[in-house]
């Protein structure tokens, strides 16, 4: 079974409470319809439609929730999915900075200096050369990275790559395009 096919399925909130119900412990119709709230009718007609599609098995009132069908399907959609984008053409910095970056976030700040400074040089990118910015804009480019804005702030500004003066910044390092 597809992932696409599940979500579809679990997208009716009616089939979402039985599955919940079922997940939770629920073995029976009855059970499922008291856990969930809804009528023993709702909870029959969802639980047909979950087992003609492979996720629930009915005996009866009897109901039987196949969990590992869900796992088979996360792990055939994530074999399918294409690779990410590198980061980095260099490979070891593409490394660090598949470590720290998810989605377009910063998962966390990088405690060791080496790997913090390729996250960094990455990050200082935001900032265009001889652009200056006041600091609300700084924190602004930056909380969409991490919330830790200040952290980020200083770090940027203590290894030269965004210099500052009176509440005013402007990029100062890092790798530039040219």
């Amino acid at each position: 079974m597809e992932a696409a096919t599940i979500v579809g399925l679990l997208a009716d909130p009616v089939r979402l409470k039985v599955v919940a119900a079922l997940a939770l412990g629920a073995g029976t119709i009855e059970q499922v319809a008291d856990a969930s709230g809804l009528s023993l009718k709702e909870v029959a007609l969802a639980a047909r439609r979950l087992a003609r599609a492979g996720l629930v098995h009915r005996d009866g009132r009897l109901l039987v929730l196949h969990t590992e069908r869900f796992g088979a399907a996360a792990r055939a959609a994530a074999e399918a999915a294409p690779a990410p984008e590198p980061l980095s053409d260099d490979p070891a910095a593409d490394a660090v900075l598949s470590a720290f970056v998810r989605d377009g976030r910063l998962t966390s700040i990088p405690s060791q200096r080496s790997k913090r400074l390729v996250v960094l040089d990455h990050l200082v990118r935001v900032f265009d050369p001889g652009v200056r910015y006041p600091e609300r804009e700084v924190n602004a480019l930056l909380a969409v990275w991490h919330p830790d804005v200040a952290a980020l702030r200083r770090y940027l500004v203590d290894e030269g790559l965004l210099s500052r003066d009176s509440g005013v910044y402007w990029r100062s390092g890092g790798y530039v395009e040219v």
